[in-house]
């Protein structure tokens, strides 16, 4: 179902469009968005998640199923509108691996970033034969760093756990493989014919030298460590490259003009990070399925202890600083999908918004602090400030005294705890306050979670307009910025904030002892979650 965002104003009624792709975990959103990043109207299609144990995958094909959908009612609803759509511009999650033989075609399902399997293979390429730092051998390490400005993760959830488990457990589709896609290359590669990474959709398979931001590279030693051939990798461009026009087929089917461009956008971190503060030290909060705090920088810097590192990006001659949380809003979707909903109960997807503001009502009743209940989200292991696969979720101090509002809150709550406990080395990183802090993505529309999180992080939050929207608005700025029609210089006008929420001095003590008792039970129960989910070595996955 498409929503109008903004009724067209007069100024806008012939404005050019881009048509701008948001593909999460969850599903695909199209939009439709001027060149100065005004929303028009959206889609919104779900796409299922296939998760076994320590497997999570999708089907190429229902990304691809699931833009025609999104994307063929904006553009059928009115012809005046498709006519003024000038680019395609994509931002994907980042960190799924897609296998694609030679005539483009994908094999099998995609492994995504909550995808555990790799854990093993890409130890196995990490470690040393004796002396090692944290799991990985001095040597490996120095040289990831110093190239890279950062590491494989050990927990196998980037691309290079992907492509090494490939590798080493299902060699017959290794061999079958021409190219190994990032999600964002392989829908580039559907709508323009063109087999390319972006500069930040390649960073995660960890074989660029990032030592210059504006000449990613191959490095030869680093493709061996990882232990593939060198012609399975695409080549590289920029965000803002024009990759050609859509594909004649892609370009009939929407109705659309076919010189229409496809630009070649960037990952959801990229894109979010454009859409919501591009000056140098200005911090974002993303609130998705997944959660990450983000500042773009004119230094590579790492911090390998705390998982964080500057990394390349979008925008030109600058690194994103990224601190990952495996799990934000996931616990929510969680919450209302396995404990208040039966499967059979699920509402449709037009009513599911208003899911989300019952939870905020219902969360809304009861005091700060959750009248002691504390929520650790880590329903899929954790990433920053420790990269521990093992961890899991959980309430504590549940007692006959709560009651479904408590819960909720409870939820809400933990999420802001560990941002918080990601946000202090984050700070270090920026060697400078976070805050004030942009909080955007569907997390952002709750009014609740933001003075949540302002009053637990001791932060101003900055609710952004159109949070929800803030993948797409950056996709249109990259397609803006790639057509010449803007200037990354630009965007600072265009960014506007629909609220700033002030943390409460009075709720410190409450949050401050909190926090301290969600590190302590963090501290308390790694070994047992580490006793309960021993690490996998994976087990070997065959393609249909």
């Amino acid at each position: 179902m498409s929503y109008s965002v903004q009724p067209p104003s007069s100024d806008r009624a012939s404005a050019p469009l881009v048509l701008s792709v948001d593909l999460g975990t969850s599903g695909c959103k199209c939009a439709l968005i001027t060149l100065e990043g005004a929303v028009l109207a959206w889609a919104f299609e779900p796409v299922h998640l296939h998760v076994d144990g320590v497997a999570a995958e999708q089907e190429p094909e229902d990304w691809w199923q699931a833009l025609l959908t999104t994307a063929g009612r904006l553009c059928h609803a009115d012809p005046c509108v498709r006519r003024r759509i000038v680019a395609v511009c994509c931002s994907t999650q980042t960190e799924g691996t897609v296998c694609v033989d030679r005539d483009g075609n994908a094999l099998g399902r995609a492994m995504l970033w909550l995808d555990m399997r790799g854990a093993g293979p890409i130890t196995r390429r990490a470690r040393g034969n004796w002396l090692n730092i944290e799991g990985y051998s001095p040597l490996k390490l120095w040289r990831w760093l110093r190239l890279t400005g950062g590491a494989p993760a050990l927990s196998g959830k980037d691309s290079a756990g992907h492509i090494a488990f490939i590798r080493d457990m299902d060699p017959a589709r290794y061999e079958r493989t021409a190219k190994f896609l990032n999600v964002l290359d392989y829908m580039n590669l559907r709508l323009s014919g063109r087999v390319c990474a972006t500069r930040d959709s390649i960073l995660t398979a960890w074989v660029t030298n990032n030592r210059d931001p504006l000449r990613i590279r191959y490095d030869d030693r680093l493709i061996a460590m990882l232990g593939i051939a060198r012609d399975k990798l695409p080549d590289i461009v920029a965000s803002t490259e024009l990759l050609g026009p859509l594909r004649r087929d892609v370009a009939e089917a929407l109705g659309l003009h076919p010189g229409t461009m496809v630009v070649a956008g960037a990952t959801d971190t990229s894109a979010v990070a454009v859409g919501a503060a591009v000056a140098d030290y200005a911090s974002h909060l993303y609130l998705g399925t997944s959660s990450w705090l983000g500042a773009h920088v004119p230094h590579q810097k790492t911090d390998v202890r705390r998982k964080i590192a500057s990394v390349p990006c979008a925008v030109d001659g600058r690194y994103l600083a990224l601190a990952l949380q495996s799990t934000a809003g996931a616990n929510l979707s969680f919450l209302r999908d396995r404990i208040l909903f039966h499967p059979d109960e699920l509402l449709s997807d037009e009513q599911r918004p208003d899911v989300y503001n019952i939870l905020n009502t219902i969360a809304s009743r009861v005091p700060a602090g959750a009248r002691g209940l504390i929520y650790m989200p880590w329903l899929f292991g954790e990433r920053t400030p420790v990269d521990d696969p093992s961890l899991r979720a959980g309430l504590i101090n549940l007692s006959l005294a709560h009651s479904r509002e408590d819960i909720i809150r409870a939820f809400m709550e933990g999420v802001a705890l560990n941002t918080r406990w990601m946000m202090e080395p984050f700070g270090r990183m920026l060697d400078r306050s976070p805050g004030p802090v942009a909080a955007v993505g569907g997390g952002a529309q709750s009014d609740l979670w933001c003075q949540i999180i302002a009053d637990v992080t001791g932060q101003p939050v900055r609710q952004m307009e159109n949070p929800i929207q803030s993948n797409a608005i950056g996709a249109a700025f990259i397609a803006a910025i790639g057509m010449g029609e803007l200037r990354f210089n630009d965007l600072h006008r265009l960014q506007r904030e629909r609220r700033v929420y002030e943390p409460a001095t009075a709720l410190r003590t409450v949050y401050d002892d909190r926090y301290a008792t969600f590190k302590e039970l963090r501290q308390t129960l790694a070994p047992i979650y580490r006793r309960l989910n021993p690490p996998t070595e994976g087990v070997p996955h065959v393609c249909p």
